[in-house]
C-alpha cells in the first residue's frame, strides 16, 4: 500500500505524462484497501482472510473525446504504457460535448481538514479472533438461539488520492473496524435467522461485542412463530435499520445523471412540497469520524454541508460536472469516482429526528405493521412505484405484538414522502441514518 504522498506522486506523474502525450486534460485516481477478517462458527475458527487491492485509474480528454484505463501494476514502465494506450483510445472515442474536468475555478484549494478518519491501528489477527468469538458467544447465549452462522471481525485501511492536470491534488486515508454475528433460533421448518453488526473508523467508537451479539440473538428469537400480516391499507412503522432506505430512494431520484437522462420520478416536482414542512434531510461531509466524510469530491471540488430537503422541498439536484453541463447548472461537489466516469453520491446523510418517541408514534394504531427487514428491489425509479417483500411485527392496540412474515408493502414514493413522520430515536451508526418512521396509507398484502 502506498502512502498518500506516494499515491499523489504517481497520480500526478500520470497526468503530466498524459498531457505530454497529447491529451488536452487528464485526471488520475489511486485507491487501495487492505483488509484482514476472521470468522468463527460454533466456537471454532472458520476463516482467516487477508486481502490487499490497489488500483490506479487514468482518464484523459482529447478535445471532447475521452477514455479511461486502470491497472493494479505500479511499475513505472507499465504506467507509461497505460498512458500511451489511454491517449490512443481517447483519439478514437466518440465525441461527448459534456465530457471534461471540473471547472478549474471551482476546485478545492488549500490543505484538507482532518476529519479524524484514521486511528492509526494495525490489524491484530488474535484480537480479531477474540472479537469474532466473543460476539458469537454473546449471540448464542440468548435463550432460544439454537445454531449459528458465525461471528466475524475485520480491520481495514484505505488510501485515496486524486490529481488532475489543471491543478488539483489531494488524498486521505482511513481505518475501519467491523464486528457482526448471525444466528438461528428455533428448529426445523420453524427456524428464524437474524443478525447484528456495527462498523466505525475508530475501534473506540465500535459498539461492544456483547451488545452486538445480544442484539443478533434477541432479534432471531423474537421472529419465532410468525403470523400473518393484516391485509389492506394500514399504518406502517419502519425500524431504524431499514428506514434509511427511504432516503436512499430519494437520493437516486435527485442524482444528476438520472435527472439528465429523464429517468427520475421527481422530474417536474423539484419546486413542489414533497414532505411535511418540518422534515429536514441533511448531507454532512465534514462530520468528524463520519463513515463517508471527505473534504473534496471525486472530481476535486470542495464539499459542504447541505440540507437536501428543508421546508418540505428538495433544495436541488446532486450534480457532477457532466450532469451539471447537461442541465445547464453548476456542479455541487457530489461526484464519486471509480475507475471511469464520475457518478454522484452523498456523504454522511441523515433525516432529522422528530419530537415523539416510537411508542408515542404507534400509540393510536389499532392494526398496523412494524417493518424490520425488507426483501427485493421492487422500486421503479421512473414512476416511483414501490413494492417490497417484508417481515417484522404486528402492531395491535398501539403496541408491538407478535412477529409476522411473508408479506409485501406497496405504495408510491411521492405518497410515502408526503405521509412520512419521524420519531425521536435518531442514532448516528451508519453512513445513512434515519429514526423510526411512520407512513400511513401503504398497502399490505400476503406474499
Amino acid at each position: 500500500m502506498l502512502t498518500v504522498a506516494e499515491a499523489l506522486d504517481r497520480a500526478q506523474m500520470l497526468c503530466d505524462a498524459a498531457t505530454k502525450a497529447g491529451a488536452d486534460a487528464a485526471d488520475a485516481l489511486y485507491y487501495c484497501n487492505a483488509a484482514t477478517s476472521v470468522s468463527m462458527r460454533l466456537g471454532a475458527l472458520e476463516d482467516v482472510e487477508r486481502s490487499e487491492g490497489q488500483d490506479i485509474s487514468l482518464r484523459v480528454f482529447v478535445g471532447q473525446r475521452s477514455a479511461s484505463v486502470s491497472t493494479a501494476d505500479m511499475d513505472a514502465g507499465e504506467l507509461a504504457k497505460l498512458v500511451e494506450r489511454c491517449v490512443a483510445m481517447a483519439r478514437e472515442a466518440p465525441e461527448d460535448r459534456y465530457a471534461g474536468l471540473a471547472p478549474e475555478e471551482l476546485l478545492f484549494k488549500g490543505p484538507a481538514p482532518d476529519f479524524d478518519l484514521d486511528d492509526g491501528s494495525e490489524a491484530d489477527p488474535q484480537a480479531l479472533r477474540e472479537a469474532a468469538l466473543g460476539v458469537e458467544e454473546a449471540a448464542r447465549a440468548v435463550p432460544g438461539v439454537t445454531n449459528s452462522e458465525g461471528g466475524s471481525a475485520s480491520h481495514s485501511r484505505t488510501r485515496f488520492a486524486l490529481a488532475t492536470s489543471h491543478g488539483f491534488a489531494g488524498g486521505y486515508g482511513s481505518s475501519g473496524h467491523s464486528v457482526s454475528a448471525s444466528v438461528i433460533a428455533g428448529e426445523g421448518a420453524a427456524m428464524q435467522r437474524d443478525y447484528g453488526w456495527h462498523s466505525a473508523h475508530h475501534l473506540s467508537d465500535l459498539e461492544s461485542i456483547e451488545a452486538i451479539g445480544a442484539r443478533a440473538g434477541t432479534r432471531a428469537v423474537a421472529r419465532l412463530n410468525p403470523g400473518k400480516a393484516p391485509v389492506g391499507k394500514v399504518p406502517i412503522l419502519f425500524d431504524p435499520r431499514v428506514s434509511g432506505g427511504i432516503i436512499g430512494h430519494l437520493l437516486a431520484a435527485i442524482a444528476g445523471p438520472a435527472v439528465a437522462r429523464g429517468t427520475s420520478f421527481l422530474l417536474g416536482k423539484e419546486t413542489q412540497p414533497l414532505f411535511d414542512s418540518g422534515i429536514v434531510i441533511r448531507d454532512d461531509p465534514h462530520r468528524p469520524r463520519g463513515l463517508r466524510s471527505r473534504a473534496f469530491d471525486g472530481e476535486g471540488l470542495p464539499t459542504a454541508a447541505r440540507d437536501i430537503v428543508t421546508g418540505g422541498k428538495i433544495t436541488g439536484w446532486l450534480l457532477d460536472t457532466a450532469s451539471a453541463k447537461q442541465l445547464g447548472l453548476a456542479p455541487t461537489g457530489h461526484a464519486s469516482r471509480g475507475g471511469g466516469a464520475a457518478g454522484v453520491t452523498a456523504s454522511n446523510l441523515h433525516l432529522a429526528a422528530g419530537t415523539v418517541s416510537p411508542e408515542s408514534l404507534m400509540a393510536d394504531i389499532q392494526d398496523g405493521v412494524y417493518v424490520t427487514e425488507l426483501i427485493g428491489q421492487g422500486v421503479n425509479p421512473v414512476t416511483g412505484d414501490y413494492s417490497r417483500g417484508a417481515s417484522g411485527f404486528l402492531i395491535q392496540g398501539g403496541r408491538i405484538a407478535g412477529p409476522i412474515a411473508e408479506f409485501t408493502i406497496a405504495s408510491n414514493l411521492v405518497d410515502m414522502f408526503a405521509a412520512l413522520v419521524p420519531a425521536n430515536d435518531l442514532a448516528f451508526r451508519h453512513a445513512v441514518n434515519a429514526p423510526t418512521l411512520r407512513i400511513d396509507g401503504m398497502t399490505v398484502a400476503s406474499s
